[in-house]
């Protein structure tokens, strides 16, 4: 069972003109329970649109989709879903405890248990002393960390997120790096879109990048990663005894060792030089 499916998932609307708009066509998508998973494509690509029909905001045209093997639209999907939309907005006239308390208990959570999980997420997303002021005094980059903390609440098999990463300080973005790794190792499964390339690279297992509404591709970022590398920035000792920095190529670099072995020159670094993960999407969109 797959913790997230699709089957040829579409959506169609009417644009303000009354013109035709496909936001999504035909996705096929699989998501692993215990995987990071992120869902990359410009603005407009049908990213946003994927996440309603699979949180039943929206209803697709056609297809199907599952979560945990419950058909989408179903409170039984839902009730194992974390969700975090792209401009989360809240009642502002609480405070974050106050929030947290509301939505444990629409998840019908056991009060003992709320107040613990409630005090381990605020204090782990750094809000806990902010826990009483309302959020309406917050930052922008707070209330962001809010809609994690609600996410995370109720402890669900699947957390989609909508560009969790906006709004944040590179703190908040290492912060929020590191939850998704840990919730990882505990087997959740993390399905997150963005626009953000280094965000995929540092965090996620397998990428799909989407455009025009069309999946375009589904590959391992460590496989990307490999198949990008040109060559290797070395640093070689010289005859003098300081150190220099070489390019080796790809298929060079064994053979370039064993020659600086042969004449007893130490290496100090070897540092793969490739296209990352941001050339790897605008290959693909300009292709």
């Amino acid at each position: 069972m797959f913790a997230i499916e699709t089957q040829g998932l579409s959506k169609t609307f009417k644009n303000k003109k009354f013109q035709t708009v496909e936001a999504l066509r035909g996705l096929n998508l699989t998501v692993k329970q215990g995987e990071v998973f992120g869902f990359l494509g410009p603005n407009g690509a049908g990213k946003s649109t994927t996440i309603k029909c699979l949180m039943g905001l929206i209803r697709p045209t056609s297809g199907t989709a599952t979560i945990m093997g419950v058909a989408i639209g179903y409170e039984a999907s839902r009730r194992q879903v974390g969700y975090l939309p792209e401009n989360p907005a809240f009642y502002d006239y609480l405070s974050a405890e106050e929030y947290l308390q509301f939505v444990g208990q629409v998840f019908e959570l056991p009060q003992q248990l709320l107040a613990r999980r409630s005090e381990e997420t605020l204090k782990l997303l750094e809000l806990w002393d902010a826990r009483k002021r309302l959020i309406r005094s917050y930052s922008k980059g707070m209330v962001q960390r809010v809609g994690l903390a609600q996410v995370m609440i109720h402890d669900p098999q699947v957390y989609i997120l909508d560009e969790p990463m906006s709004g944040l300080d590179p703190i908040g973005r290492a912060l929020v790096k590191e939850i998704i790794l840990d919730l990882k190792k505990k087997g959740k499964c993390v399905f997150f879109s963005t626009h953000i390339t280094d965000d995929v690279e540092k965090v996620c297992d397998r990428v799909a990048v989407i455009h025009n509404g069309q999946l375009q591709v589904v590959d391992d970022v460590t496989s990307i990663m490999y198949q990008g590398v040109k060559g290797y920035d070395v640093q070689l000792q010289a005859e003098d005894g300081q150190y220099k920095e070489v390019f080796v190529d790809k298929d060079a670099l064994q053979s370039f060792i064993h020659q600086a072995v042969d004449q007893c020159r130490q290496i100090q670094k070897i540092e793969p030089r490739r296209k990352d993960m941001e050339a790897f999407f605008l290959d693909i969109v300009a292709k």
